[in-house]
């Protein structure tokens, strides 16, 4: 199974906290490839993917921030209409929960990239897999 490591960190809901943020990784010269923001309550919840996520959470904690690392699925789908929906299709079909998504385009054109998190990454690698659909790990990605 083919997993990306992805950076969650914590954020107060307040005016510059994700700016802080990119700016401490750009200073380190980490290039972030995607970011998702959602608010909870009064906090928000930023999802990155970028290389060394390792070093990335260490330095974030350092100064301050909750962070941590889990595994993502990126799957690779057409840039097209109904894209998306072929592939949600293929996780309904097989009664796959879905916890989250977020996209991002790497070269444009050809397609779009998706970041999943599921409750059961195997079952739903595998799912997708068996269905043609292409799951890439950092190294792909970066080199596009």
């Amino acid at each position: 199974m083919v997993c990306v490591d992805q950076l969650s960190v914590l954020l107060e809901n307040q005016k510059g906290a994700l700016a802080a943020v990119c700016e401490i990784l750009g200073e380190e010269g980490f290039n972030i490839m995607a970011l998702s923001l959602a608010e909870v309550d009064n906090f928000g919840v930023c999802r990155l993917i970028l290389p060394n996520v390792d070093r990335a959470a260490k330095l974030l904690k350092s100064r301050g921030y909750t962070a941590r690392t889990s595994p993502v699925l990126i799957a690779e789908v057409p840039d097209r209409p109904s894209g998306l929906a072929e592939v949600l299709s293929i996780v309904r079909r097989e009664d796959i929960s879905l916890k989250y998504l977020y996209s991002f385009v790497r070269s444009t054109g050809i397609n779009a990239l998706l970041v999943f998190d599921f409750p059961n990454l195997r079952r739903a690698a595998d799912a997708l897999e068996d269905k043609g659909v292409r799951l890439l790990s950092l190294e792909e990605v970066l080199n596009g």
